[in-house]
């Protein structure tokens, strides 16, 4: 039996990246068991492209950190090149809608430092000559991209892992693993190893790897093509004039990118028709091997691009290079803790490994070593996707992001595989009042509520839901609306030391019993993990809500705070339904559907168990929309009958409904602070302009020390914005300017506030002591912004307590 703090299980990029960067970190004794030869998966036949494009900072950075890494750190340290080539990239179009995309991803970047460039077809001539611009409206470009070779890489890596005192064991593959008290065996044809944690890196064997480990991941196989072409004239010509090398260059149109490869080029498409390879077991056998070309699959792709690239037709194709890529749902990677499984981490199903490879191994070394990410984990989160995940979901997607790789990035984009995997009791009467459904962790939740059928186009300018969401948020402030809010996370804490529990869990103080309250759980270093809305019940009760994308992130939370208390942790989402009734005339409504007991003495932030229309509920008074309302709790099965009563007893009041886009914009006209865009694992509460919620009196709670030791004038500091002008609708990742033409923030979510008529937002400053003139740049536009010092609509919150 070996002992090991770590066995990482894949030796391609993702696994040999971590190896690095833990031992980097300190780590001793980790050990990394690959079935064959390093890169041996997808890694050694990957086209080795680098990027920094992305509509997230934080994939974002860890493509950025690949490329330093790559190009920078590992031949300096090493002595040797790992073949990384700074030839620059750029993405063109002949979509206008494409060129708003290009210029909010330009917005992004000028935020986080990695500066990209907006074209012109005249500009697109200069940088890649060989190209031809006919219909083209421009494009962007990424100087600091390049390309990789992506065997030179890993094993930089891996040397300077080893000369750390790293193991590696090649030829070794997994048999098994368990648990055995607190470690885990891993068991392998040769050995077996005793282990504090285990690392699913395995790429391609990713799914076979988490069913050992007692996992169903949403991982499938995708069969990716690109064509290797032999000497090209023009590129040859080139070169004898010893001109640089050309940048890579995409068409997310025609859907298929070009490099240079020496003398000749490389072409790889991606088809809209996938095609899924192995999706039960990749045949133990396969390693480094290739499967036969099938090129009549993207026949039509290799035209379109010999249309814009006619060099690519003047020499015979090479090589066709036909391997299996992992792809997610959503497409992004698999980083993080496993989920329900102590000391089970995940850095794997990316589809972009070789890009993001370098950066993934530091981030999750960072979290496994601080106990929470380096930056917002929420794109890459292992724990996105629940149990309701199935086959059919994780194939159905994979197949749709594949074909999407150069879909368009559409702000309030909802794609259409993998829908109705969990729904509301109260579905049925959603769609037949008109909602437009979205999904949310696999939850299908109204959107908003539309009198005739929407066009469903997508769009980066004024939404086509625009005047539906102005019609809900008359009917709530004049009347009532009800909402289904069944998608949120709920939590039922019970047992003799619940309120010890609640009231050492996070930044806030537990409420009463028979009162609610808002509380969030920090990170070590004093950043946002998780946000509850708190009903306490009883002194031995408690309800818990969250937002519904963080489910299996909050039940992580209270099942390890939990085992310190005597407690039980229940996850009651799929039990109950939750209904929102907002409005001035809720309190009548109320009252006509249960009785004047139930409403009476029902202050504000009150909470208890009541009944309306005949069934039990818990009645919770709050309001994330700024009118008076109220939250109930109510099983599935009473839910119908709780609803109808509602609708029967507001029947003379013009009640309606709203939906998730119209809850958005009135959160925002009040200042409320969001988890995922505001409230992050980067920022404090105080940072996040929720620092009502967080008492740094004598109570000891998780990140206490460090949120208190990050106030000050240095600190990050959110902000509402009213941005002046006009038919404009900015959504997020806008960057913010200081008078001396300085980027010193971001929008981290915005909406247009129908009840005060502004265009509203909060922006993330880093440098907050001057107010003055600032301005936001909305895909390439600069428009004024005045920081707003009293909340727009309603600052005493009388209506709320009415």
């Amino acid at each position: 039996m070996n002992d090991a703090s770590v066995v990482i299980i894949g030796g391609g990029v993702m696994g040999v990246s971590l190896l690095f960067h833990l031992t980097e970190a300190g780590w001793r004794d980790v050990v990394l068991l690959e079935k064959n030869d390093l890169t041996h998966g997808s890694t050694w036949h990957a086209a080795g492209l680098c990027t920094h494009f992305a509509h997230n900072a934080t994939i974002q950075e860890l493509r950025a950190h690949s490329v330093r890494l790559y190009r920078d750190e590992l031949p300096a340290r090493t002595g040797d090149t790992c073949g990384f080539h700074t030839s620059g990239a750029m993405r063109i179009t002949r979509n206008p809608d494409r060129m708003d995309e290009f210029r909010h991803v330009a917005g992004l970047s000028k935020f986080t430092g990695y500066e990209l460039e907006v074209l012109t077809p005249q500009r697109i001539a200069e940088l890649h000559p060989l190209a031809t611009l006919d219909g083209l409206l421009g494009g962007i470009y990424e100087p600091d991209d390049g390309h990789v070779d992506p065997t030179l890489a890993t094993n930089a890596m891996a040397k300077l892992a080893l000369a750390n005192g790293a193991t590696i064991k090649r030829y070794e593959p997994v048999r098994g693993m368990h648990r055995e008290t607190d470690h885990w065996i891993v068991e392998t044809e040769k050995s077996s190893y005793r282990s504090t944690h285990v690392v699913n890196a395995a790429g391609t064997w990713a799914w076979e790897v988490g069913q050992m480990m007692g996992l169903n991941l949403p991982v499938v196989p995708m069969l990716h093509q690109y064509l290797v072409t032999e000497t090209a004239a023009a590129i040859s010509e080139r070169q004898s004039h010893g001109l640089p090398e050309l940048p890579i260059i995409r068409d997310p149109e025609e859907s298929w990118y070009v490099r240079q490869e020496r003398d000749g080029l490389i072409l790889g498409p991606y088809e809209r028709d996938a095609t899924a390879w192995s999706i039960d077991g990749v045949p133990p056998e396969f390693g480094a091997e290739l499967l036969p070309a099938d090129l009549d699959r993207i026949e039509h792709i290799i035209q379109s691009a010999l249309k814009r690239i006619p060099a690519l037709g003047e020499s015979g194709i090479k090589t066709v290079v036909n391997g299996p890529i992992t792809y997610t749902p959503d497409a992004n990677p698999l980083i993080g803790p496993a989920h329900g499984i102590d000391n089970a981490w995940l850095i794997t199903g990316s589809s972009m490994g070789i890009m993001e490879g370098g950066g993934a191994g530091w981030f999750l070394a960072h979290w496994m070593t601080h106990k929470a990410p380096p930056m917002d984990a929420q794109a890459v989160d292992s724990r996105r996707f629940g149990e309701w995940a199935d086959r059919d979901f994780r194939v159905d997607k994979a197949i749709e992001s594949f074909g999407l790789q150069f879909g368009v990035h559409y702000p309030y984009e909802e794609r259409p595989a993998g829908r109705n995997m969990r729904i509301s009791p109260l579905h049925r009467e959603m769609l037949a009042c008109g909602a437009v459904m979205g999904c949310v962790n696999g939850w299908e939740r109204p959107l908003y509520f539309a009198s005739t059928a929407p066009s469903n186009t997508l769009t980066f300018n004024r939404p086509e839901w625009f005047d539906a969401v102005a019609n809900e948020v008359q009917t709530v402030t004049q009347h009532a609306a009800i909402a289904d809010l069944s998608v949120f996370s709920k939590f039922r804490i019970s047992g003799k030391q619940t309120f010890e529990f609640i009231d050492s869990l996070g930044a806030n103080s537990v409420p009463s019993v028979g009162r609610a309250g808002l509380t969030h759980v920090l990170t070590p270093a004093g950043g946002v993990a998780s946000e509850f809305s708190v009903a306490m019940v009883s002194d031995t009760e408690a309800r818990l809500t969250s937002g519904a994308a963080t489910e299996r992130i909050d039940l992580w939370q209270l099942q390890s705070h939990a085992a310190s208390f005597d407690v039980k942790i229940e996850n009651v989402t799929a039990d109950y339904a939750a209904i929102g009734l907002m409005g001035p005339k809720a309190t009548e409504i109320l009252t006509l559907a249960s009785s004047a007991d139930d409403t009476a003495d029902f202050d504000w932030l009150s909470c208890r168990q009541i009944t309306v229309g005949g069934v039990p509920a818990l009645a919770i008074r709050l309001s994330y929309v700024g009118e008076s309302g109220w939250e109930f709790h109510v099983a599935n099965a009473h839910a119908l009958a709780l609803y109808q009563a509602l609708i029967d007893a507001g029947a003379g009041f013009k009640l309606g409904h709203y939906g998730a886009y119209t809850a958005n914009s009135m959160r925002i006209e009040k200042a409320y602070p969001a988890y995922g865009t505001e409230l992050t694992t980067e920022r404090t509460p105080e940072e996040s302009a929720a620092g009502r919620f967080a008492k740094t009196d004598a109570r000891e709670f998780v990140g206490r020390q460090t949120m208190i030791e990050r106030r000050g004038d240095t600190a990050w500091k959110t902000v509402l914005i009213e941005i002046v002008a006009k038919d404009i609708y900015p959504y997020h990742a806008h960057p913010v300017f200081n008078s001396d033409d300085k980027v010193i923030g971001v929008v981290t979510s915005a909406a247009f506030g129908h009840r005060c008529q502004k265009t509203l937002g909060f922006a993330l400053l880093r440098e907050h002591r001057s107010f003055n003139d600032l301005s936001v740049e909305i895909m390439g536009r600069r428009y004024p912004a005045n920081v707003l010092n009293t909340i727009p609509f309603d600052p005493a919150n009388k209506r709320m307590k009415c």
